[in-house]
């Protein structure tokens, strides 16, 4: 299991080749400022986590989400005491139906036991069900998540001013919780920060 451990990104979360003893901002950061103030993840998307994440998605194993709420919790120990609201990104309908559940949602229901945090599955949904992001490009992710979500409009009024942190499993790109960001900053969200349990780094792909 490769945990990302500081030194890091403060903004993306990415691991840094060294530590430079104060507030660091990569270059990917500073050229392209995200949605949001700080996204944090757990580990890199490789190795046993690539097995986790695969099993409780695809093969229904529900049992491993306590630990990884855990070390889901671990990963997020910067971010939780500013967060008001936890927000998983949703799923389409018609992948909610064929797999039963949203492995997103699962993950911020057990950081929300392990915090108090309400978590509110419904303050985000899916506008729009959209093809699966893997084999694309970062410009084709974007462009395929593009209005793909909302804030239904009975709930912006229990989003107004609050500060939210968005849960997702992975963190690839970054197409995806860039978008939910977005709509839930429009619709009137103070702060919003991301947490995963994994992300995709250079590391990662090394050892994918």
């Amino acid at each position: 299991m490769q945990f990302i451990r500081p030194p890091l990104c403060d903004v993306l979360g990415m691991p840094l080749p060294y530590d430079i003893g104060g507030r660091a901002v990569s270059a990917a950061a500073a050229a392209r400022p995200p949605p949001y103030e700080r996204a944090r993840a757990a580990a890199h998307y490789s190795g046993e986590m690539r097995t986790l994440v695969h099993k409780m998605k695809y093969a229904d194993r529900q049992d491993v989400r306590v630990l990884l709420g855990r070390w889901l919790h671990d990963a997020g120990r910067e971010l939780l005491p500013d967060a008001d609201v936890i927000v998983p990104v949703p799923l389409s309908r018609w992948r909610l139906l064929w797999r039963q559940f949203n492995q997103a949602a699962v993950l911020a229901r057990e950081l929300s036991r392990h915090t108090g945090v309400a978590m509110e599955p419904l303050l985000l949904t899916r506008a729009q069900t959209t093809r699966s992001q893997v084999g694309l490009t970062r410009d084709q992710r974007r462009r395929n998540v593009a209005g793909a979500f909302a804030v239904p409009r009975g709930a912006r009024k229990r989003l107004a001013g609050r500060n939210v942190l968005l849960v997702d499993d992975v963190i690839t790109r970054g197409a995806t919780v860039d978008a939910c960001a977005r709509v839930l900053k429009r619709a009137g969200a103070a702060r919003l920060e991301v947490l995963a349990l994994a992300m995709v780094t250079n590391e990662a792909l090394a050892a994918a």
